[in-house]
């Protein structure tokens, strides 16, 4: 953005019309109007003379004619022509060399060319003369020649003129000149038009900036691309209410830490990456809620599921996209920050090598913050050595986020001594996320009064993870008043993880209703714990379709207890299938046995003894054997029991008798009650009177009477 009111900067913002069309409205890196001008139009008049075609250099929009121009005075022969047809009375020849002395910086030789122009009737050279002018100091006798040049329709005075106003702090004067160069077709009125209204906080500031950026106003351009893509995201923010408001069921994560420009280039928080535990095999009455530690991920998303795109939805993209073509118009004429947000939007998309391509020209124009993007992309893409050079070359130029990025890589490393040094880097650069991470660091050595210290600095800071983790240790430590507040502090501030830990602490408190009301706050933003734990309040309460619901997001983000539990509650509405019929092939699995299935494979034991049911249900032996191992090998006693039942089955009963040995020492009573009989038949009658006596103790009550009657026979026998 430029600045009104800097008059040393004079020539670089907007005073000159440029030599080249093309590029004239380049507000950001040089001048918007030169000197010297390419094209032709009629000025306040045009006296004869010698076999020139007459130009009106602020006039940069205009079609390009043929003829001598400022360009052809810079010859020495060419100049010498000049200075002679101006000596003649040439009112053309005074104007173009006046323009041509001008931009040399040679104002004592532009002044009279200059004046004697302007006193024939030259418009350009009236605006080139307030500019020799402004130079000077001498601002009101400056403004004074662009009024005359800006009534005769010179669009560069016209802006000259208003941006004199603005910088004087007569805003409706400004307005009204930068509105005339604007609606004249001139790029830098439209955009010091738009920059003032904007200022103002009035509407209509966006249709000058794209009258600008479709002249090539690479500021402008920019500007456009930031207006439309904060449009985008609001659309986003409020087709997700929406979408909420209608019952959907699902949350609309956001992409963790997008912040200013995207993913790559977002703040490192934990360092590592950290997964949760898997969840417990079988939860408590209450849920089994565990805890959400410091350095997890504040979110997690629910399954998301195939649906056509809203219009909302399509609307949002449509924004987008014409945000993404202005910022590769800006970004094409060496504007970094266009760039470096046009990288952001391709590696939304998963253009991972455009997107990197971008990084890397911004990056080489020295933007810390595309050096940083780029080098998450290295990062993930396998090459660690090079993200770390462009790490460490952002973090030299004050990038904070990549010296977290470089404490995380030395943590990672076993370096945690270059590690705190890149984090205390960090947290001087202004990134909050130092002490974050400073604390984390302290923790993971048992530097416990040091994390409480870091994580406290960065809370008051506002870091509601910080805020999280401090309560999580002082939770920890015995202290659940302490931790309270800031677990609230955290959750009022989107800590997905602090709403989740609330919870848990209000179970602990035996305030049952309070604690749903906060993991439904977390479940709602796409904890997958946390859905899971209202997934099971709504079964206890009866509500099915409600919970079932939560189910699927929590099943969806990766819980196992979450799909088991699933595919217990769909298990429960369906008949209980049949044996094949002679000659029927195998039925299709079911969406139940798919839960099932799916949590079986992250290691469910119960889920695994299921899918081994139907599977032998289905006449699929292989498949139950298979299933019913898995759970034994992992210590589920009904898994043993079933394998040692098809063991048996298949004759093998010596192994059956150890998967049986097994269940049974752990509990199984039925287990106990075939090993009792086992015994038996073998004549180990010592060996199936301990065996009953085993059942008996276990249940349940039918086992338990029939391994009575056992025993009793069994007693009989050894005393006949």
């Amino acid at each position: 953005m430029e600045f009104m009111g800097d008059r040393a900067t004079l020539l670089k913002t907007g005073r000159f019309v440029q030599r080249n069309a093309v590029n004239a409205a380049d507000a950001t890196s040089s001048a918007a109007d030169s000197i010297a001008g390419t094209t032709a139009r009629p000025a306040m008049r045009h006296p004869a003379s010698s076999g020139t075609n007459p130009t009106t250099p602020e006039d940069i929009n205009a079609p390009t004619v043929t003829g001598e121009t400022t360009d052809a005075v810079e010859s020495a022969e060419a100049e010498e022509r000049y200075r002679r047809a101006a000596a003649d009375g040439d009112t053309a020849a005074m104007s173009l060399l006046g323009a041509a002395l001008l931009r040399r910086g040679d104002l004592d030789g532009a002044e009279p060319h200059l004046r004697g122009a302007t006193a024939d009737g030259d418009r350009a050279a009236a605006n080139n003369l307030g500019v020799l002018l402004h130079q000077r100091g001498y601002a009101e006798e400056a403004a004074a020649w662009w009024r005359v040049a800006a009534v005769a329709g010179s669009a560069a005075a016209a802006h000259a003129l208003g941006r004199h106003f603005r910088e004087r702090g007569d805003e409706p004067a400004a307005e009204y000149w930068l509105r005339q160069s604007a609606e004249q077709g001139h790029a830098l009125g439209a955009y010091a038009l738009a920059d003032l209204l904007e200022h103002r906080g009035e509407r209509g500031g966006e249709r000058w900036l794209r009258s600008a950026a479709e002249q090539g106003h690479r500021e402008a351009a920019y500007r456009l691309a930031r207006a439309l893509e904060s449009r985008a995201a609001e659309e986003t923010r409020s087709a997700g209410a929406a979408e909420l408001m209608l019952g959907s069921g699902r949350a609309l994560p956001a992409r963790p830490g997008a912040g200013d420009v995207g993913g790559a280039a977002a703040a490192v928080e934990s360092g590592t990456r950290a997964t949760r535990d898997a969840a417990p095999d079988t939860a408590d009455p209450r849920g089994g809620a565990r805890l959400a530690a410091p350095g997890s991920r504040s979110a997690e998303r629910g399954e998301e599921t195939d649906q056509p795109a809203s219009s909302a939805t399509n609307l949002v993209v449509t924004t987008l996209d014409e945000a993404a073509q202005w910022y590769r118009q800006a970004a094409a004429r060496g504007h970094r920050r266009a760039a470096l947000h046009l990288g952001a939007i391709l590696e939304r998309r998963g253009e991972l090598k455009e997107a990197g391509r971008w990084y890397l020209s911004a990056a080489k124009d020295g933007e810390a913050r595309a050096a940083c993007a780029l080098a998450f992309l290295l990062r993930d893409a396998g090459d660690e050595e090079s993200a770390a050079v462009w790490w460490l070359r952002a973090a030299q130029d004050g990038d904070g986020n990549a010296a977290n990025a470089l404490g995380a890589l030395h943590a990672a490393r076993g370096e945690p001594q270059t590690a705190e040094r890149w984090y205390r880097a960090a947290l001087t650069a202004g990134d909050v996320n130092g002490a974050y991470n400073l604390g984390l660091l302290c923790a993971a050595q048992d530097r416990i009064a040091q994390a409480e210290q870091w994580y406290r600095q960065a809370a008051y800071a506002g870091h509601r993870e910080a805020a999280n983790a401090l309560a999580v240790l002082l939770l920890q430590s015995g202290d659940p008043v302490g931790a309270e507040p800031w677990f609230s502090k955290a959750a009022e501030a989107g800590s997905v993880d602090a709403a989740f830990n609330l919870g848990i602490l209000y179970v602990g408190r035996d305030d049952d209703r309070t604690a749903l009301t906060w993991y439904e706050r977390a479940a709602a933003a796409g904890h997958t714990e946390a859905a899971l734990q209202v997934g099971i309040a709504r079964l206890r309460d009866g509500d099915e379709l409600a919970a079932e619901r939560h189910l699927r997001c929590a099943a969806g983000g990766g819980s196992a207890e979450a799909a088991f539990r699933l595919a217990t509650l769909l298990d429960a509405r369906q008949p209980p299938p049949g044996a094949p019929a002679l000659g029927e092939s195998m039925a299709e699995k079911s969406e139940c046995e798919q839960w099932y299935e799916r949590a079986a494979e992250q290691g469910h034991r119960r889920a695994q003894v299921r899918v081994g049911m139907l599977a032998a249900a289905r006449g699929d032996m292989t498949g139950a054997a298979r299933w019913y191992r898995e759970a034994a090998s992992a210590g589920s006693r009904n898994g043993a029991f079933n394998l040692g039942l098809l063991l048996a089955r298949e004759g093998n009963e010596r192994e059956a008798a150890l998967w049986w040995t097994r269940a049974a020492r752990a509990g199984h009573g039925r287990a106990a009650l075939r090993l009792a009989l086992l015994a038996a038949r073998r004549g180990e009658l010592s060996e199936g009177q301990r065996w009953c006596a085993r059942a008996v103790e276990l249940g349940p009550a039918e086992v338990a009477e029939r391994a009575a009657r056992l025993r009793e026979a069994l007693h009989q026998e050894l005393t006949a």
